[in-house]
């Protein structure tokens, strides 16, 4: 990018949210001014053994903080706001949000113990934002958190609508309706290009209403006999307000199980919203109430080991438990490379008698992200110039440039992360890669997702490791038998091998010559020996780490 630094060209650079579902950042440049909208988290998936969540790298635009003006967020998601707390301290810009996403960012922060450290600056609807030559405008959208918001950015080169994500909803249930009116009046002005989601590109017709599924969860718990746990995204505080109202109206005392309920729900409390809240009980008190009177609303909806719904199905929950009868709900999405490990916790409930209900079996969700039909009405209202799909996976992002195309918007661009897309003048076009990664978060650490310490986990995950331990005198010769120890190696008597191949090394030991027993003649010999009986047992190369304890007289 130092070549162009100085021209007048408009550039869009993603790092997060192009090739997944998930995971946003993206970085608007103009004279080398820097923008950036929304920096998100997104799931690990079983490539990444023992990690939960995982960030994008901003190694780029960190080398470039001095010219980053900003981040404005977009809304109160997790693949969207999630990795500040992890990142800012890379970045150290200042942060525009609505009081809802604040809210939420600042229990993240205080988390990470740098809340006084963060600028953050509230915005309303319509307030303009104006950061260097990027004069932003916030327009009221409904998904399935209050105050998310598509941004108007004004350039002199032409505006540009990210959209964030959104739906049109006749009948939200939370806050108001899409502002149509406000994106007509900027396509009336004229759109250069709309970076736009992707994620229901291949759903016909509407997303549905929030309304329709709190009237279908209403006929679906009215008269159950025994308890009712569902489990939603926390973030999803319209479902929240929908189950707050369905339980409400069947009788039943809601019980929040999950920290990160209780701080989104703090969150809305702060800004005005689950105001009209039902009788709320704690977990140490909710089992005492009769069956038929509770609904536990937990976290865990995507399986995930640490929810409070895998916790209960577990019978790992120290308050809460289900018996059979009961019925487990998950009021939400399943998203692809999670089956496999929420069938896994679908079926654990089921073994328990425990009826499971989801969105493959009921009308008990619906997605906060446009569908085709809605996508054709903000194409129409919008009519851009230019389509840059976001927000989904490659299928997702180029049946989406196709859409556009059938919707006679002239130009199209399918994005991947780390593409610097020029989108004026004489644009769309990709002008140069830079790089771009994920990273994995690890405790209170991030760590790379190839190398390093996770290809050491999977390595030990598929081949196991193989452990020697050597003692010696100082001469190098044996004074006690090798030892070794196979862990995940092979089938049947592993302790038998071990032993085989523990005196096949202690021979080979005792075969060296003066000169070959130093501790690194000695590490080879006995990895050499260890591949070599096991290459006939088994097709793995596991791990190998050779101990050695050298005694003085």
């Amino acid at each position: 990018m130092a070549a162009r630094k100085a021209d007048d060209g408009l550039y869009f650079l993603p790092l997060g949210g192009t090739n997944e579902i998930g995971m946003n950042l993206n970085l608007y440049g103009y004279r080398d001014q820097w923008l950036m909208v929304d920096l998100g988290t997104s799931f690990a998936d079983d490539t990444a053994p023992g990690v939960d969540m995982i960030v994008p790298d901003v190694t780029w635009i960190a080398e470039r903080k001095d010219k980053l003006l900003g981040l404005v967020l977009t809304h109160a998601h997790e693949d969207h706001l999630g990795a500040i707390s992890h990142c800012w301290h890379e970045l150290g810009c200042p942060i525009w949000a609505t009081g809802f996403a604040a809210s939420v960012l600042r229990r993240k922060l205080e988390e990470k113990g740098i809340e006084e450290l963060v600028p953050i600056t509230i915005y309303q609807p319509g307030e303009v934002i104006q950061l260097g030559p990027f004069r932003i405008t916030p327009i009221g959208i409904t998904h399935s958190t209050p105050e998310s918001q598509a941004l108007a950015i004004e350039t002199p080169q032409g505006v540009v609508l990210h959209t964030g994500d959104w739906k049109l909803d006749p009948d939200p249930v939370l806050g108001p309706a899409t502002d149509r009116e406000a994106i007509q009046r900027f396509g009336d002005q004229g759109v250069l290009a709309m970076v736009c989601d992707s994620t229901n590109v291949f759903s016909r017709g509407r997303s549905g209403s929030e309304g329709e599924v709190r009237d279908s969860l209403l006929k679906l718990l009215a008269d159950r006999p025994g308890r009712i746990a569902v489990t939603t995204f926390a973030s999803n505080l319209a479902r929240l307000e929908t189950l707050y109202d369905v339980a409400k109206q069947i009788g039943r005392s809601v019980c929040l199980i999950g920290r990160s309920l209780h701080r989104f729900t703090a969150a809305a409390h702060e800004n005005g919203y689950l105001r009209d809240k039902p009788n709320l009980v704690d977990e140490r008190e909710a089992g005492y109430l009769p069956r038929d009177k509770v609904m536990y609303v937990c976290t865990g909806c995507q399986g995930e080991v640490r929810g409070a719904m895998a916790r209960i199905a577990f019978d790992q929950h120290p308050h809460v438990a289900l018996s059979p009868g009961d019925l487990a709900l998950f009021s939400s999405k399943i998203i692809p490379g999670n089956e496999r490990t929420l069938f896994r916790l679908h079926n654990e409930l089921v073994l328990r008698g425990i009826e499971v209900i989801t969105e493959k079996d009921a009308f008990v969700h619906v997605s906060g992200h446009p569908s085709r039909d809605e996508l054709a009405e903000m194409y129409a209202l919008a009519r851009p110039q230019i389509a840059i799909p976001v927000h989904g996976e490659p299928r997702h992002l180029v049946e989406h440039a196709r859409f556009a195309q059938s919707l006679q918007v002239p130009h199209g661009i399918v994005p991947r992360n780390g593409d610097l897309i020029r989108i004026a003048p004489n644009g769309p076009e990709v002008v140069e890669e830079v790089p771009a990664g994920r990273l994995a978060i690890d405790g209170d650490d991030l760590i790379p997702l190839q190398g390093g310490t996770l290809q050491t986990r999977r390595k030990l995950s598929f081949n196991g490791t193989a452990q020697v331990s050597l003692a010696v005198d100082e001469q190098g010769h044996l004074e006690a038998d090798p030892v070794v120890t196979l862990s995940g190696v092979v089938n049947g008597d592993a302790e038998e091998l071990a032993d085989t191949i523990a005196e096949q090394i202690g021979k080979a030991v005792d075969k060296l010559s003066r000169r070959q027993r130093s501790d690194a003649d000695l590490e080879e010999t006995a990895i050499k020996v260890l591949r070599r009986a096991l290459k006939p047992v088994t097709e793995r190369k596991p791990i190998c780490n050779v101990h050695i304890i050298r005694l003085s007289d």
